[in-house]
Formats: structure tokens, sequence, C-alpha cells
């Protein structure tokens, strides 16, 4: 089954591969090796797994795909933040941004290498303020698209990711299957081996798969993108609150906190849309019910959308409200706004560039021939 549906080695659990081996007359032991040379050599193509047999080699070739996304290009920010364009093998663009160290990222001091990765191709929840949804949902990605996002950050960049955040493109509680599969990969010793409180799942507020979370062991951080203390604003903001306004979520984080660990919010502030007064001790209130820290994020504009970031002055007074109510509050530096890092923004640009190339090269016969 595995392997008529051509998955890649990447999407596949230790043990799952070991099944498979063994189903096919191979020791289970082999998967051990495969996975050193998928996560520790970084080889994906069953060709190049030398203390494989070559029987085994030609029929892992046979069997899965081995191909890797293709990097379309790389822009890297003044302060280090940099982006990645991925084409995939179907032909669909995603992103993923490297974040550098910042004292202000989860309010602690760090010097992680965060890498905020993709779940899905677009996204179908449709957020004012973000680019991932401009052009709508068109597929899941699967763990393997997931997992090998990481690894060619870290082959590209030369760097260690010892962070992991799932605020790129899409929601990742509608993917929550491939979601989980992937942290497990990532999690995983014999995988890439990041710690699973170094890991960070968002979402919108999806409040049913809210309290799936609850039952899950792995001990992985939550992020809810609130971006709205009252069901007002946050409508307006985000379509998911009608079906799950915030009576509904936030019970459903009420019953997370009770089980799991503590949620982290993420606020995205918008001039004269979310950073009133009022909101700042809306939010102040929530944080407390649920002892959430809240991440302050600066609004990154996107062309096209007629949102704008509120002065540094407004960001810093609503800050220093959450803070007077005792709420652990950070208030992001701005990184990445010069490189257009908001997420989908990248993706935006290089299909409207890959749209014209192909309306010229069709209508100039210079180019065309």
């Amino acid at each position: 089954m595995l392997a008529a549906a051509k998955s890649s080695l990447h999407d596949l659990l230790l043990e799952e591969l070991a099944a498979h081996l063994k189903e096919h007359g191979q020791p289970a032991y082999r998967a051990r090796q495969i996975a050193d040379w998928l996560y520790r050599k970084r080889v994906s193509s069953p060709g190049e797994m030398t203390d494989l047999p070559q029987a085994l080699r030609m029929e892992l070739a046979k069997q899965f795909e081995s191909s890797k996304s293709e990097v379309v290009c790389i822009l890297g920010s003044e302060d280090t933040t940099q982006k990645f364009l991925f084409r995939l093998r179907d032909g669909n663009l995603i992103e993923s941004v490297l974040i550098p160290a910042s004292p202000a990222l989860y309010g602690e001091a760090s010097d992680r290498r965060t890498i905020c990765v993709s779940s899905q191709v677009g996204c179908a929840y449709g957020c004012k303020f973000c680019a991932s949804g401009l052009e709508g949902w068109t597929r899941n990605l699967d763990a393997g698209e997931i997992v090998q996002q990481l690894i060619a950050v870290e082959e590209q960049s030369g760097e260690r990711i010892d962070n992991v955040v799932f605020m790129g493109m899409g929601e990742p509680l509608a993917n929550l299957k491939s979601v989980l599969r992937a942290i497990r990969i990532i999690n995983a010793p014999w995988g890439l081996g990041v710690g699973a409180r170094h890991i960070t799942v968002s979402t919108s507020g999806l409040a049913p798969q809210i309290r799936q979370l609850a039952a899950e062991p792995t001990q992985f951080r939550l992020a809810l993108s609130l971006h709205g203390a009252t069901d007002e604003v946050r409508s307006r903001i985000m379509p998911v609150n009608r079906k799950y306004p915030l009576k509904v979520l936030l019970e459903a984080c009420d019953d997370y906190v009770r089980r799991k660990r503590r949620i982290m919010f993420e606020y995205i502030l918008i001039a004269d849309v979310n950073d009133t007064e009022e909101q700042a001790h809306e939010l102040a209130k929530i944080a407390r019910r649920l002892s959430a820290k809240v991440n302050l994020i600066p609004y990154n504009t996107v062309e096209g959308l007629e949102w704008s970031r509120p002065s540094r002055l407004r960001q810093e007074r609503f800050h220093s409200i959450l803070r007077d109510h005792g709420i652990v509050a950070t208030l992001r530096r701005e990184k990445g706004h010069d490189i257009a890092a908001a997420c989908g923004q990248l993706r935006l640009q290089t299909r409207r560039c890959e749209a014209d190339a192909s309306v010229l090269s069709s209508t100039s016969p210079a180019l065309s021939s």
C-alpha cells in the first residue's frame, strides 16, 4: 500500500519503515540504517545508501519518491532573516522562513535558530491580514514535505535548526494528521532530534482540534493566533471566529490548559483595527484566564491588502497595558520586513512573475522561439 502511494521515505515513521521492510523479506534493522542516511547523512536517494544491499536499494528506488523540493529562490534580509521558496514535485509553491535568534521571540533570551514551516499549499481560512489565503487552498502537505523544509533550509544555510514553528502557509490543525506525523519525525532521536518543547504549533482557532491536541502525549507548544480580543474585532479579521466564537474557542483552550500545558497567544498589531487600549485590556483578561504569554507582532504590510502597521509609540502603549495587568508579554522586533516575510507574499510574487513570463513568451516571437 505504501509503495503504491509513492510516498517519500521522509514521510514514514521508523516503525512503519521497519514493518514495510519486514513485509518484503528484509530485516527490521535496515530501517535504522535508512533513517541514518536520511537524517544524519542527509541522503534521500536510495541509490546512495551504500551499506544497503544493491537489490534493496533498487527496490526502494522503485517504491518510494526520492526527489527533493526544489529551492526556487532564497531572499536574505538585512537582519539575517532568510525566506525560502520551494517548488514541490507537483509544481506547487510553498515558503519557509529562517529566523535568527531574538530575545523577544518567546519572551526569553535565546540563541535558537528558528524555522517557520508551511503545512498546506495556500489556506482556506481567509484571515484578512494574510497573503497565504489570497489564492485559496490547494492541498495539504504530507509529513515528508514538511520535514524536507527543515532539511533543505539546514542544507542551504549551513545552520543547525533547533526551534520549529508551524506558522507558515496554511492552518496546521486543518492538516492535523500530517502535522502530528511530521512532529514525531522532527522530534524523534532517529529523526531530526528537535526537542518537543522547541516545537510550536499555531492555529487560527479550530476548537475541536485544540481539544484533540490536549490528548496528545508529545509536549510541544500551542500558539493561538488570537488577533482580536472581542468577537466583533476578531470576526472582522478572522472569518474562523464566526464558526468558533471566543466563548467556544476559550472553552477548548481551558480544556487544553487543564489537561496539557500553557498556551501562547500570537497577536498581530494592525493599525486602527485591533491596537486600541480597549482591546489591550480585553486581551489581558483572556490571557489571565489561561495564564497565557502574549507575543505581540507588528503587522508586515502585504501588497493588495488594506491593513498597515501601528506606530512604534502605539505598539509600546499596547504592550505596556498588558504588562500593567501582570501579563507576560513581548513585543517582537520586526524581522524580515524588508524581504516581505509575511506568509505567502513571496509565493504570490513568484506566481505573478511566472504568469507574466508565460504571457510574454506566448505573445512575443523573440521569447517563444
